[in-house]
């Protein structure tokens, strides 16, 4: 069993017409013990910036805490917005950097461009090798399931609440198949003027 695979997680994020979306489930576990069933996964980057990160759960509260700090640090020193392709770049560095002692987490990145509000979401690897996509991204220990569901359900430009529908639907299907993972869900869609959060209910068995 890989180590990104120890503590369980599912991520995924789609792109609509002037929005996107990215959802997490909440299961913390140690293989198949449930340790939580709030665990952050996703964490803001910006104003308009997500990143989902599923692996191993120390790694991904260390990155995150990592990230915001370097996000913060460019803020101040240029004065101005991080763009998602500016911190996909950022992630993909860190992560090389680190290559031969990795974070084992699989970075998913969602969020609109702070000047002219276009989606943007891409991933990376645990070295940091990055994919940018038109569709949608999956990352976590339910995979092959998540890419089933977004293949199934999604469609090109979406409106904020059709894509919360699919993305969520998606997400309570795959993880459904998946030990792993579940335990309820948090999403987030993003759009111009505002971000909206929901959570999910699921079975918690």
């Amino acid at each position: 069993m890989s180590i990104l695979e120890y503590n369980g997680a599912s991520i995924v994020a789609m792109k609509g017409k002037n929005c996107v979306a990215i959802a997490a489930d909440k299961r913390l576990g140690i293989r198949f013990q449930t340790v939580s069933c709030d665990f952050q996964k996703i964490f803001p980057m910006g104003k308009k910036l997500f990143i989902g990160l599923p692996g191993l759960a120390t790694d991904v509260m260390t990155f995150a805490n990592e990230l915001k700090f370097h996000t913060n640090l460019y803020n101040l020193s240029e004065n101005r917005e991080l763009s998602p392709k500016t911190f996909l770049s950022m992630v993909s560095n860190f992560l090389y950097q680190r290559r031969f002692g990795p974070y084992f987490v699989e970075p998913v990145i969602a969020g609109l461009d702070p000047k002219t509000d276009e989606p943007f979401i891409a991933s990376t690897d645990l070295i940091g090798c990055p994919m940018v996509t038109n569709d949608f991204v999956v990352a976590g220990t339910c995979l092959e399931q998540l890419y089933g569901m977004c293949e199934t359900l999604y469609k090109p430009d979406m409106q904020p609440e059709e894509l919360f529908e699919c993305i969520s639907q998606a997400l309570l299907n795959a993880q459904d198949r998946d030990a792993y993972s579940g335990w309820g869900g948090v999403v987030y869609v993003i759009e111009p003027n505002k971000i909206t959060k929901r959570e999910l209910k699921a079975r918690m068995d």
